[in-house]
């Protein structure tokens, strides 16, 4: 029986993802091995996604389609396959992939102004010749405006955007006035609009921001003295209880990030790749932070409990309780938890406690380090989400249809689909086909989000793991030499070092 491994690179994870991608991009070539192992479009994936180009694809003007989707154009021609026409509106999958790739190339207040002039085109062409089809062309432009509003409404949150929204509506609402149903239509898209964006500044407003916090100096010098100190078992004592909290948590962070956000990663990172600087996108990126701190925070209150225990027999109780914490995270498909706990219990700190890990049952540990074992590109993990993914797809109930994803690894795949494949094709189309397959598996997230939480909420419980104290690197080592002490000359150096630096500390 082996105790965890510190120098894991499953502790990666525990890094920001913003730097931990960068870090992957200096070490890794950027080939087909680094790609995700999740299907994605597979009818769609191939050579000329990533910039080759096929025979129909010469002339720069010419949209491209293969298997009836459309794979490559200018980037007129694909906003032009965006807006409807009396006799046609663009298939769903085609708004939600273009609405949300378009921001790589144009504003989306651009993108809503040239929309804008292309209806009024329609609008008073149709006005001059038959007013009947503009009435059934009104319907259509305001189910493509509705479908934006509600699926991108950060697209309109600035002055500009509105002012365009109001300008189409008003133009559309002038071209049927008769209609009473036009107006409602237009008035329940605007209202709902308004609505989303409120409660998005709420949220902003009223949003936890999880910082590691240091503990009481005295705490962390006299462990012993702990025994009156609240502590994970005597919150919850129940690790399925735990699991259900912890996915409480997940999905409440998971179910504010827009799928622009995913996008504006491509951004963020191709702004710190060429030294710019990227403020503005990390305010865009809030949530995906908060998703990132939730993970850190987690992972350090797991070595937190552990190393702030003073007698071995109760510090292994704590330590089987977190496997048995992440083996129901697993189960309930909840696998960012599950990968958190395991880079907690991998952290040097935990790790070296060799006298506690000589007292645990190990199996379950083992088992469950298996599963998010990161060789072959996390194989083991990749197997393990998709089994969820097809369970959720079947279920009959929302306990079944629980789908969380070690949400640093699915950035990555994310990124590196972004990194690998060019946007545009040597003609100069855009390289469409690449945007359907982001998109693809950023809707498949979408729908993960949406399960709502089939658990009873704790809230005590809930409160601790968000609240409770958690001990910084500094910290961790000085509390884990004071429970099992310093084996070499090396770790009683590092022990003298911190007790005086944190002492000394005011």
């Amino acid at each position: 029986m082996r105790a965890p491994r510190s120098d894991s690179p499953r502790n990666a994870v525990r890094m920001n993802w913003i730097h931990w991608i960068a870090g992957e991009l200096l070490h890794e070539p950027l080939l087909q091995e680094t790609m995700p192992q999740t299907p994605i479009f597979p009818s769609m994936l191939s050579t000329s996604c990533s910039g080759h180009v096929h025979p129909d694809m010469e002339k720069c003007g010419d949209p491209v389609y293969q298997d009836g989707s459309l794979v490559s154009g200018s980037l007129e021609v694909l906003i032009e396959h965006l807006v409807p026409t009396v006799d046609y509106y663009p298939d769903r999958t085609y708004i939600f992939t273009f609405l949300l790739s378009s921001r790589v190339f144009i504003h989306p207040q651009e993108l809503l102004a040239k929309v804008g002039q292309i209806c009024s085109k329609q609008l008073e062409a149709g006005s001059e010749t038959d007013k009947a089809r503009v009435k059934e062309f009104v319907p259509k432009i305001i189910q493509l405006l509705t479908e934006w509003t509600e699926t991108f409404p950060h697209d309109f949150q600035d002055e500009k955007s509105m002012k365009e929204l109001k300008e189409i509506t008003h133009q559309i609402a002038q071209c049927d006035e008769e209609n009473a149903s036009v107006k409602k239509s237009i008035g329940q898209m605007t209202q709902s609009l308004i609505r989303n964006l409120s409660t998005h500044s709420q949220y902003q407003e009223a949003r936890e921001i999880i910082k590691p916090s240091v503990a009481d100096k005295q705490t962390i010098l006299k462990p012993k003295s702990q025994s009156s100190l609240k502590d994970i078992l005597s919150v919850c004592n129940d690790p399925c209880v735990l699991a259900q909290q912890l996915t409480h948590i997940e999905m409440d962070r998971l179910m504010h990030i827009t799928p622009e956000e995913l996008v504006h990663i491509f951004n963020q990172m191709d702004s710190m790749d060429n030294h710019k600087s990227c403020r503005s996108d990390i305010k865009k990126t809030y949530n995906l932070e908060a998703c990132d701190n939730w993970f850190n925070r987690l992972s350090s209150l797991v070595a937190t409990e552990i190393c702030r225990v003073g007698k071995k027999k109760q510090r292994t109780r704590v330590v089987e309780f977190f496997i048995d914490v992440a083996r129901e995270c697993f189960n309930i498909g909840n696998f960012n938890s599950l990968m958190a706990i395991i880079s907690g219990m991998n952290l040097s700190p935990v790790a070296r406690l060799k006298k506690t890990w000589s007292k645990v049952k190990k199996a379950k540990f083992e088992v469950l380090e298996n599963h998010m074992d990161p060789s072959s590109n996390f194989s083991h993990y990749r197997t393990a989400l998709q089994g969820a993914v097809q369970r959720s797809q079947t279920a009959h109930s929302n306990r079944e249809k629980v789908v969380i994803p070690v949400f640093n690894l699915f950035i990555k795949d994310i990124y590196f689909l972004n990194k690998i494949h060019a946007n545009r094709l040597p003609n100069g189309q855009i390289n469409f086909k690449k945007f359907w397959e982001i998109a693809k598996q950023i809707s498949e997230f979408m729908m993960w989000k949406q399960v709502e939480c089939p658990f009873e909420k704790d809230r005590k419980i809930k409160n601790y793991l968000l609240t409770a104290p958690v001990y910084t690197e500094e910290a961790l080592y000085l509390a884990s030499f004071e429970s099992e002490g310093p084996e070499n000359h090396m770790e009683k150096d590092s022990w003298k070092s911190l007790r005086a630096t944190l002492l000394n500390r005011a």
